[in-house]
């Protein structure tokens, strides 16, 4: 893929992305199960990726299999859970819980330079992703049912998941793996795991055009999302892309208005002046860290 937009923009339009991935997957929990959803939208991403890789004229090849199998398991089961928060949680809720993700990197960056006997962390990075979240909870305000626990508990491990998942896809952006690759064998993981789940529970469903609609649009924005978000994490520096992550909370809650009819409120706008606040700190950190970084490189 040909991406020369720097990691900071490109984790902009993926959080557009994946708002709009949000609100097909909530509308299309009405009339599938999370892991019939999470086929399609395996099927439909990997049929789309090694399109444009033979198109491209790319290779699927891969030298390091085992990292892919890593980064499918862990990456496949965190978007299984956050689906089945999604079916069964207040869409701001499991949005909220799954955002927890940046938190759970932060700390897990900070245990690891800990560990190693030196702060290699940005103290100032770590910052703007707290007062992120903070603007995640003024945004949303999400509050939990007893009878919503189990959705509950689905969507905060998923958060942790998704962290574990995005250090491993900078990992394999070291290591000089295309995003198109990463994203075809996650959308593959998917895809059997999906079946599977599907197979388990209730079976596959029968389609009805809205249905198989919105599967298809869950498919192809989850696919380009992930794609623009392999390659910002690639290039990028991971504690600033969690922070501009941040930002699909300020998509969501406009979809949320638009689309849910959700009223506007004082502290929601005050927590989407503190999401956009923690973005554009997070940019300005990265251009003070590295001045004189390279742009993007054709990969």
């Amino acid at each position: 893929m040909n991406f020369r937009l720097s990691a900071p923009w490109l984790m902009v339009l993926s959080s557009f992305l994946f708002a709009t991935m949000g609100v097909c997957v909530k509308l299309a929990s009405q009339q599938y199960s999370a892991g019939e959803i999470v086929f399609y939208r395996g099927c439909i991403g990997a049929l789309f990726i090694a399109g444009i890789a033979r198109w491209r004229g790319g290779t699927l090849r891969t030298s390091v299999p085992m990292m892919h199998t890593w980064r499918s398991l862990v990456g496949v089961s965190a978007l299984v859970l956050w689906f089945y928060a999604i079916g069964k949680l207040p869409l701001a809720t499991a949005i909220t819980l799954n955002y927890m993700s940046s938190v759970w990197m932060a700390l897990f960056l900070i245990g690891g330079a800990v560990l190693l006997g030196a702060s290699r962390v940005d103290g100032r990075l770590i910052a703007t992703v707290l007062v992120g979240f903070a603007g995640v909870a003024l945004v949303l305000k999400p509050s939990v049912g007893s009878d919503q626990l189990i959705g509950a508990l689905c969507g905060l491990v998923s958060g942790m998941l998704s962290a574990l998942a995005y250090l491993q896809v900078t990992a394999l952006g070291r290591v000089g793996e295309p995003e198109y690759r990463v994203v075809f064998y996650f959308s593959l993981g998917g895809l059997l795991a999906g079946g599977l789940l599907a197979l388990s529970d209730s079976g596959f469903h029968g389609h009805t055009l809205t249905g198989a609609l919105l599967l298809v649009a869950t498919g192809l924005l989850a696919t380009s999302a992930q794609i623009l978000m392999t390659r910002a994490y690639a290039i990028g520096r991971v504690l600033t892309n969690a922070s501009l992550q941040y930002l699909g909370i300020a998509w969501s809650f406009l979809f949320g208005v638009l689309v849910f009819h959700d009223p506007i409120t004082g502290s929601a706008l005050m927590g989407m002046g503190l999401i956009i606040a923690a973005g554009l700190a997070a940019t300005l950190l990265r251009h003070k860290a590295a001045p004189d970084a390279p742009e993007p490189t054709d990969t």
